[in-house]
């Protein structure tokens, strides 16, 4: 039978469905046969030792590829492209070759691959060539099921592969974010390949799969640029429980090469000691500071004024117009410490140059006044002229002149001289970032005169922060960092990318993805400028359910500080996690939130209500405590969640202590099969509150319980 020919009787659909899982049962036992070969050859290949750089390199590619076979167990194959021209493709993790000759067809095609992309854009009015779309379920290294998608318009459906669609997001959740690269919708690939080359901002409501689209983003990025895999992407979340939440997906999609940290944790060696109240993270995470620190560095920097050096006794004096010249050649396009070693190098310079005029200039003087004895001393330097010859003896030693070795061996003595080093260190000292910006934080003239767009009252609420540092302060450490550069203190070593990389503040990727970007402050948005200097950065969110105390109700208004008009902005509209009866609650939340955007449409429905229970202020934990074991058990195998109001968090926590329970602002990102909402009142009355219960409703893929309280 033709491979496009796919009409059955109806009394043969489950035989015919029954042949398909055997027929891809032997493609996916041929795709483990040939994979595990390829782990076995890798390995002994691993094994002996790299006799030189170029093995060394060849043997980090090796080891790379042998994670991505390893991390392939799931999902070897999952699709399935059949042509117009009888030609039949599969898709999976990573590449299979057939042999170790290039020229066969390959057993599995990368997904990330162009010749993959097919499998996510064709549809019945542009088939791209494609007859049939097959998507295979398996489990471990078992099939068990297909469906199939005819692509000539007898079959209509908004989604791809809408079967396996559905069927995974009806499955249980695990607390783990899972790969998706089987069921990935056309907008959502859409964003996935789009050009790494700007700012790409991407919005999307709660359920449209932001997470997942940035996460296979960073997989296809890699894949297609070699370069980045020598630079690092870096993945900035919103917690650290969001980031072990996703932690699986990356390396299950074969890449290795990525650091993720939170904004939090971009400066090593700093870490947030003490929460802030939004008022403070607000002020802190304007723009204005960017150009405020830098002007405040640049004042640091000492001004033009003589400088008195002594060398071997005597003393040298630098006028104040020579230094001047030297600091404006230093400071140019230099940061605080790259611009002292400059300086120094060349304060030794115009040292050595002044120790050797001085002493010409002796020489000179003693030969005056000499001449009457000259005809005595020539018969002795001819004298001396033959044992210098026998000695090997030159410059200075022979006729008191330096030479140009004996001139280089003064400037390197006059380079690491302990005494010089430490009057120029006084001159011009040594400074930390950290310091500097306490100092600066806790002084209301410095405030003034380096931030003068800040009141009165904000300077106050600055200088009387307790010490330790809060969030808002890693930025304007990052920034102050970046201002007064490295002293010197070397290069990170490792081994792996990822662990130079994340050890080094300095360090510049390839690119960088930003989940929940919306989050973001103006500050926070420069850390990540410095961190990709080149702007090849994905930021998702959605502005919606944007918490952080500043106050962008827009994507404009968030990043035209950092990026200007030069951006991209794309949208995901389609919510796949979220169920019809839930999403249906979210409209007037929008409204109260102040937001002018229609939340995104829903796709599935789980045939549960929400459902709502009044319950008194004394008895809300003891009911919350059993409405969650009744979900639980409802849930067996899936995970439920609870999210209230902060100030009833550590009652929930010691009622329910085997439950996640969480603020609004903390659940955001993550997702369970079922919600238990706690007082969505209080929520709404928090801080951007509306906001917040935007993000509490939205987290569930099957059932919402709400507890109010009367």
């Amino acid at each position: 039978m033709p491979l496009n020919d796919f009409t059955t009787l109806p009394d043969q659909d489950e035989l015919a469905n029954q042949r398909a899982v055997e027929q891809e049962q032997v493609s996916l036992d041929e795709a483990f046969t040939r994979r595990d070969d390829l782990l076995r050859q890798l390995d002994a290949d691993l094994a002996a030792p790299a006799a030189d750089a170029v093995q060394q390199t060849r043997m980090r590619m090796m080891a790379q590829r042998r994670a991505e076979l390893s991390h392939a167990e799931q999902g070897l194959i999952f699709g399935r492209l059949d042509g117009l021209d009888n030609s039949v493709r599969h898709l999976g993790r990573v590449g299979i070759p057939a042999s170790d000759t290039e020229d066969d067809d390959p057993l599995v095609i990368d997904w990330r691959a162009p010749a993959a992309r097919a499998f996510y854009t064709a549809t019945a009015v542009d088939p791209q060539g494609q007859a049939k779309r097959r998507h295979i379920r398996t489990s471990d290294r078992t099939v068990v099921g297909v469906d199939d998608e005819p692509l000539d318009g007898s079959v209509a459906s908004e989604l791809v592969g809408e079967g396996a669609l559905l069927a995974a997001l009806g499955e249980r959740r695990t607390g783990r974010m899972s790969t998706a690269a089987a069921t990935l919708q056309r907008e959502q690939d859409d964003v996935i390949r789009a050009d790494a080359h700007g700012p790409l901002v991407v919005q999307g409501g709660p359920g449209t799969g932001k997470t997942v689209v940035a996460l296979h983003r960073v997989a296809y990025l890699l894949f297609t640029h070699s370069r980045l895999a020598a630079q690092g992407v870096l993945v900035l979340g919103p917690s650290m429980r969001f980031l072990d939440y996703i932690a699986q997906v990356l390396p299950g999609l074969g890449e290795t090469a990525v650091v993720s940290a939170t904004c939090d944790t971009l400066v090593p060696g700093v870490s947030v000691e003490r929460d802030e109240p939004r008022v403070l993270a607000e002020i802190k995470g304007r723009a204005l500071w960017q150009r405020a620190l830098s002007e405040y560095a640049a004042s640091l920097v000492p001004q033009p004024r003589e400088l008195e050096l002594v060398w071997e006794g005597e003393k040298y004096t630098l006028d104040g117009r020579r230094i001047a010249s030297v600091l404006a050649s230093a400071t140019s396009g230099r940061s605080y410490h790259a611009a002292r070693a400059v300086f120094f190098e060349q304060v030794h310079s115009l040292l050595t140059d002044a120790v050797v005029e001085r002493s010409e200039e002796t020489l000179a003087r003693m030969e005056e006044g000499l001449e009457d004895i000259l005809v005595d001393v020539d018969a002795g330097l001819e004298r001396s002229d033959d044992r210098a010859a026998a000695t090997g003896a030159t410059g200075a030693e022979v006729d008191g002149l330096l030479s140009e070795d004996d001139i280089e061996r003064l400037r390197d003595r006059i380079a690491i001289d302990r005494d010089l080093a430490d009057l120029l260190a006084q001159w011009w000292p040594p400074l930390d970032a950290t310091a500097e910006l306490r100092r600066l934080l806790a002084d209301d003239a410095l405030l003034r005169r380096w931030a003068p767009e800040l009141t009165d009252s904000e300077r106050d609420s600055v200088r009387r922060e307790p010490t330790g540092w809060a969030g808002s302060d890693i930025p304007l450490i990052d920034a102050l960092a970046d201002l007064l550069g490295d002293q010197g203190s070397g290069r990170a070593q490792g081994e792996f990318l990822a662990d130079r990389a994340a050890s080094q503040r300095d360090w510049v990727y390839g690119h960088v993805v930003i989940d929940e970007a919306q989050e973001l402050s103006e500050m926070q948005w420069q850390m990540v400028m410095r961190r990709c200097p080149s702007r090849s950065i994905t930021a998702v969110g959605d502005i919606d359910q944007a918490e952080a105390p500043h106050r962008h109700t827009t994507w404009a208004q968030a990043v035209d500080a950092a990026f200007g008009k030069k951006w991209t902005e794309a949208g995901l509209t389609i919510c796949y996690r979220t169920p019809l009866e839930v999403m249906a609650l979210t409209a007037p939340v929008l409204r109260n939130a102040g937001s002018e955007n229609e939340p995104p449409r829903a796709v599935r429905a789980s045939g549960i209500e929400p459902w709502e229970r009044d319950v008194d202020e004394s008895d809300l934990a003891a009911e919350a405590a059993l409405l969650f074991e009744e979900l639980s058990a409802r849930w067996s195998g899936g995970t439920v969640g609870v999210v209230a109001p902060l100030d009833r968090l550590a009652a929930l926590r010691a009622a329910l202590p085997d439950a996640t329970v969480l603020s609004a602002t903390d659940a955001k990102g993550l997702e369970w099969d079922a919600t238990l909402l706690v007082d969505a009142v209080g929520i709404a009355a928090e801080p951007r509150g509306w906001n917040g219960l935007y993000v509490a409703l939205t987290r569930c893929t099957q059932e919402l319980g709400r507890l109010r309280v009367s």
